[in-house]
């Protein structure tokens, strides 16, 4: 049974299932007879009794591999034990006979909606610790079992209907052989942390998690775009072999990694790193490149049930900002919203969210939130060439808010006298067509710019980039987005500000020779795409990569712009 998918991080793995459903309790208003309310009370007890074993076990699996990880369990154990929650459903259960599932509902929805409605933001934050104990304990009261990324013992193919932020907070990439979801795109958080991970990935598997089964050995193929269930030992032998040879193709391009990005003309061209977080796999690639040119800062904020202080935020910017040095490390501030959720955040309920309060704009209505962000970069900025960069800026309204923000936070260290680099640049993300149409502008307001080209290329197309259905209206090789990044590139230019790519074209060697062609000389990808880059980056020169865009900007079509950029890099190899 051949299912076909996108192959968004390409690879073959071939291995046993790990179908990840995350519980999700559906429960009515049910009424018991009196006499059945000793056998709810019974039941209720060993169910919470059950519960703290659970935890105690994830207690002590986090004080292995992330003891930041225990004090969210730890808190978890007092609310399941807390007395008067447990004293008020077991009243519900006795006085009003209502059932235990819909007891427990109640009375845990009564405590999320009162701490959702406090003035104080840690208290807020306990909504999602509330859930969080909640659904544990209504779903071993239902029977389910516990079923989360953190429990996969063995290497294993995630299999997903999608895969959020906070579902892989806590994901072991040692663990996982390749994820398979049923949406999803090239752009979407599970391509990106595949790529990141150099993990195989295939999105778009429409019917996959209804066709599988937990355990099944199974073969993801992410260069061809099949998953391949039911699979016989003839398959199995095939496709392994084909991993072996791909996996020495790719180990034959890692030797690119530590090579100097130098044209054929003698022009240096800078490579730089996306990172999510400051842990040893994500730092390793600091060894051949030139800095980090997208720090995701919102992966720290995700890894908790409750937000990072200002001291926890300063020591990983600290740590990205000793670990390069001098190499410029550029943290964008919090991107939340979108595909991005927060457990430890209240976000609000929105049709459509890539369109409605996220990242910068997020910001400014939690402006507590904010500073402390702010706060934390300045402190670190002294311990390296920490830069920092606005996401979602829309127009100069909110560059210039954003920056006054900034200069409080500033006149507050002054105050209580903490040092800060008083000459750290600042930058935006260009990502809205609108803020590009006025680059000229912007470079004459900002140190720097990075072209954020997923959710350029979503706003600039009108399409939901998530969404299958309307998968092929998402274009990165448009006319328009090679027209609108080759304006903002000019007005950088005349400037002679940094621009640079930092989205997922940023580590596509087929688009790169059209980028260096309008001036840009800096980018930015997941550590899987360096090699790849560098090595495109040997083989040709500025002329070149004129000639290529001028060559492309004749043509009026997606298709023929991919067609032509991918002849021009075959005949650079042959």
């Amino acid at each position: 049974m051949i299912f076909p998918g996108i192959p968004v991080s390409k690879g073959i793995a071939v291995g046993t299932a790990f179908v990840y459903a995350p519980f999700k309790p559906r429960i009515g208003e049910n009424l018991i007879r009196a006499e059945e309310a000793a056998a709810h009370n019974e039941r209720f007890n060993a169910v919470v009794i059950k519960a703290g074993d659970e935890l105690v076990a994830l207690q002590k699996k986090m004080a292995r591999e992330d003891e930041d990880k225990v004090g969210i369990f730890e808190a978890h154990q007092d609310l399941l034990t807390d007395i008067a929650i447990i004293d008020e459903i077991l009243q519900l259960i006795n006085e009003e006979h209502y059932s235990g599932e819909y007891a427990i509902e109640t009375v845990y929805n009564k405590y999320i909606k009162l701490f959702s409605e406090m003035d104080d933001d840690l208290m807020r934050e306990r909504c999602a610790d509330f859930n969080d104990v909640k659904t544990r304990i209504l779903r071993i009261w239902m029977g389910g079992s516990q079923k989360n990324l953190s429990e996969i013992d063995v290497p294993s193919i995630v299999f997903a209907h999608d895969l959020f932020p906070s579902d892989t907070a806590a994901l072991d990439r040692k663990k996982v052989l390749a994820i398979v979801t049923e949406i999803g795109g090239n752009t979407s958080h599970s391509a990106i942390l595949a790529r990141s991970f150099e993990i195989p990935a295939l999105l778009g598997c429409n019917g996959a998690m209804t066709a599988v089964k937990n355990g099944e050995m199974v073969i993801v193929d992410a260069i061809e775009g099949n998953l391949i269930l039911e699979s016989g030992p003839e398959d199995i032998g095939r496709y392994s072999e084909k991993q072996k040879a791909y996996t020495r193709s790719i180990e034959e391009m890692k030797r690119y990694r530590s090579v100097e990005p130098v044209m054929k003309d003698g022009r240096r061209i800078e490579v730089c790193l996306n990172i999510g977080g400051v842990s040893n796999d994500e730092l390793a690639a600091s060894l051949f490149t030139d800095g980090v040119g997208l720090f995701r800062s919102e992966f720290l904020f995700m890894s908790g049930k409750e937000l990072p202080d200002e001291n926890q935020q300063f020591q990983v910017y600290k740590k990205a900002a000793e670990t390069f040095g001098t190499r410029q490390v550029i943290l964008r501030t919090l991107d939340i919203g979108g595909d991005k959720t927060l457990e430890c955040m209240d976000l609000p309920e929105e049709d459509n969210p890539f369109l409605g309060c996220r990242a910068l704009r997020l910001c400014f209505q939690k402006v507590d939130v904010f500073k402390t962000q702010l706060r934390a970069s300045l402190r670190a900025s002294v311990y390296g060439n920490l830069a920092l960069m606005f996401p979602m800026v829309g127009s100069m309204e909110d560059l210039y808010k954003a920056k006054s923000v900034l200069e409080e936070c500033r006149e507050e260290l002054r105050r209580e006298h903490i040092p800060f680099n008083e000459t750290m640049h600042i930058g935006i993300m260009i990502e809205i067509p609108a803020i590009a149409f006025m680059a000229e502008r912007v470079a004459a307001e900002v140190d720097f710019a990075s072209i954020g080209t997923n959710d350029l290329c979503q706003y600039l197309m009108a399409v939901d980039r998530l969404n299958p259905n309307v998968a092929s209206y998402y274009q990165n090789y448009h006319p328009a987005m090679f027209g609108l990044i080759n304006l903002v590139a000019k007005a950088f230019l005349r400037e002679n500000k940094t621009l640079s790519i930092c989205g997922e074209m940023g580590g596509d060697p087929m688009a790169l020779m059209a980028f260096i062609g309008m001036g840009i000389k800096k980018f930015s990808m997941s550590a899987s795409n360096v090699a790849a880059v560098k090595r495109m980056i040997t083989h040709f020169s500025l002329d070149e990569a004129v000639h290529v865009l001028e060559d492309i900007q004749r043509l009026d079509t997606a298709p023929e712009i991919e067609e032509r950029l991918k002849d021009f890099g075959e005949k650079l190899y042959t």
